[in-house]
């Protein structure tokens, strides 16, 4: 948990200047203003137009209380569904980073529509007609992770985490503790090869040198690799085919088998990752057909 907090690991414009050419900035939601929890833009990725995405945060007190600590507000999300409908609306596919310890709680957020902004990016993500790759880079936490979730294929790197609550939050929940954080984080089985082992993650992508915060070039490298492999499979399927295997994903999530060998077979038959090449050294990939 904390290697996923590490201030020093890559954040999204982070991956995004280092993987992409051109890259162009666009702000606002064009009903309330600009949040700058939220960064995307159009860029150019392996000689190929997208639109890049994803939840920023800062390296220290000043930018992070720019960058609200990565805790998107309405307008953040607003500014989602506005990027995303641009990439469908020409065709390009949508690159989403998720690295926040979750949506905007205060009241200021949840009186501009905080849930619905949250619920409609989901919405849209799910019926969005062009290839969507979401990749889990530190934080994944909650509302405001999935919000940008909702993909085709969901990578993530070895360290980072993905979870409805954060540890410290469902300690405090179930036992009024805050201290036992670690027993609920084993619970609630948040790492990267939980969320693999779960058929959630599609890809875990290996952090080389102790950790994306200390190598991260190799962490951008790697994870450029992943999503050019996956790109290069999902451009060319059928639309059709990917929005109802982006549905049967999602309603799979959660499904709950008390007898193990029931369970395997569902997670094989509800898997619909691809990937064209083997997958490089300790990183983990699951491979099907579209």
């Amino acid at each position: 948990v904390q290697l996923a907090r590490h201030k020093d690991r890559p954040h999204t414009l982070d991956y995004i200047r280092r993987l992409c050419d051109g890259f162009i900035e666009l702000h606002g939601d064009r009903r309330f203003g600009d949040d700058a929890a939220v960064v995307g833009g159009l860029a150019s990725f392996g000689g190929r137009t997208v639109v890049a995405l994803g939840h920023q945060k800062g390296r220290n007190t000043r930018e992070n209380v720019q960058r609200h600590f990565g805790m998107a507000r309405p307008e953040g999300y607003r500014k989602v569904l506005r990027l995303a409908r641009l990439a469908e609306k020409f065709g390009f596919p949508l690159l989403c980073f998720i690295d926040t310890p979750g949506a905007d709680p205060e009241r200021e957020s949840e009186e501009r529509g905080q849930a619905n902004a949250i619920a409609e990016c989901i919405l849209t993500l799910s019926q969005l007609r062009t290839p969507v790759i979401a990749s889990v880079i530190g934080e994944g936490n909650s509302g405001g992770a999935i919000a940008i979730a909702v993909a085709d294929r969901l990578l993530m790197l070895e360290n980072a985490i993905y979870m409805v609550v954060s540890p410290e939050g469902c300690a405090s929940i179930l036992w009024r503790d805050s201290s036992k954080a670690p027993d609920a984080a084993q619970a609630m089985r948040i790492t990267a090869q939980d969320v693999y082992d779960l058929g959630i993650a599609d890809e875990v992508i290996a952090e080389q040198g102790g950790g994306a915060h200390a190598v991260p070039d190799a962490a951008v490298t790697a994870l450029g690799e992943a999503l050019a492999r996956t790109l290069a499979a999902l451009v060319p399927a059928d639309l059709d085919v990917l929005l109802a295997q982006r549905y049967e994903r999602y309603r799979a999530i959660g499904s709950f088998f008390e007898d193990a060998q029931a369970a395997l077979v569902a997670h094989t038959a509800t898997s619909h990752a691809t990937n064209g090449a083997e997958p490089y050294a300790n990183s983990l990939t699951r491979g099907a057909s579209v």
